[in-house]
């Protein structure tokens, strides 16, 4: 089969295209998925180049791997234990592989710790491919699982409800154009950082405001949001927190303009606030992403397609970060 393996840390170079890779095995609670389209993220470029190194990652990786934690295909075969009626759905793959009430520790993710989704087939459990009906491409799709299921993930673990005054930085990346949708479907009142040029886009999306980024500081009046939903870190992180209400909850998720942070723990306690820390999902928090999007409720943000041989032109492309949305490969 055509796949891109991953031959080490570093640069494109690492990146290599086959047309000679053996087709993956199903285990008997495993299926075996044809995959038609493949998003790209933060996470494969932060695999490839080792940045998580330092961070505190604890999964084993070895190479080569197959990277690609976003997956839309076809069950074209199960494993022993797997009712044979699952062949021919169509589905998501589920990108954190844990079982049920099992620790965080134990948990895989698609493409990292196993052989993921930039292959025209792959391997995952049973439990964790959602059988997905709806009108959507396959293209479409694939944008949805990993930063809609994050975004999703977040705004679980900070409550968000309706009447939330929520702060969303890089509103204009996967996860961020997603947090928008979703806290919006939810009836938060959602404030968007980025570009300038992206603004209008994200409005559509269901931002009530969007402030250009490196000015929340000037732009946002102090404790005036319930939540940030934060992705980039950075410098302008202090801010963050002083616009953040007394008891506010602030879930991070990414750190795209820089890990390390300085935080003044006068204002943690004594604005009574709660830090929060995403990024194994939560039981039922990808099911529940499924039946939003089968309804309706959130609409796939895809800026440009690939072919999968050209994964370095996306990867590119993707790192300019001048899109909205998603950068999908398509699967031959």
């Amino acid at each position: 089969m055509q796949a891109v393996l991953l031959t080490a840390h570093g640069g494109y170079d690492c990146l290599q295209f086959r047309d000679d890779v053996a087709v993956p095995e199903p285990g008997p609670h495993d299926v075996l998925v044809q995959v038609h389209a493949a998003a790209v993220n933060n996470t494969d470029v932060n695999t490839r180049v080792g940045w998580y190194s330092g961070g505190g990652w604890t999964g084993t990786f070895q190479f080569p791997r197959i990277q690609g934690i976003d997956a839309c295909g076809t069950i074209v075969a199960v494993g022993s234990d797997v009712p044979s009626n699952r062949v021919g759905e169509r589905v998501l793959i589920e990108p954190c592989w844990r079982e049920a009430d099992a620790p965080f520790s134990s948990a895989r993710f698609f493409g990292s710790e196993v052989d993921g989704a930039f292959a025209q087939f792959t391997v995952a459990p049973s439990r964790h491919a959602h059988r997905i009906e709806s009108g959507l491409s396959s293209v479409e799709l694939a944008s949805f699982p990993c930063s809609y299921s994050t975004a999703e993930n977040m705004l679980c673990r900070a409550g968000v409800v309706a009447g939330d005054r929520v702060l969303v930085t890089g509103a204009s990346g996967g996860v961020g154009s997603a947090a928008v949708q979703l806290a919006a479907a939810r009836g938060a009142i959602v404030t968007a950082v980025a570009a300038a040029g992206k603004h209008e886009q994200l409005r559509t999306l269901g931002a009530a405001n969007a402030v250009n980024r490196g000015t929340v500081a000037h732009s946002c009046i102090a404790d005036s949001f319930d939540v940030v939903i934060d992705i980039v870190g950075g410098a302008e992180w202090p801010d963050l927190l002083r616009v953040l209400r007394p008891g506010g909850r602030y879930t991070v998720a990414g750190a795209i303009a820089g890990p390390i942070v300085e935080l003044d723990l006068r204002t943690l306690y004594l604005k009574d606030q709660r830090l929060i820390g995403c990024t194994v999902l939560d039981e039922g928090v990808f099911a529940s992403l499924v039946q939003r999007i089968e309804r309706g409720e959130v609409q796939p943000v895809v800026a440009a397609t690939f072919p999968l041989d050209c994964i370095v032109d996306a990867q590119e492309l993707f790192l300019a970060k001048a899109h909205v949305g998603k950068i999908v490969l398509e699967i031959p």
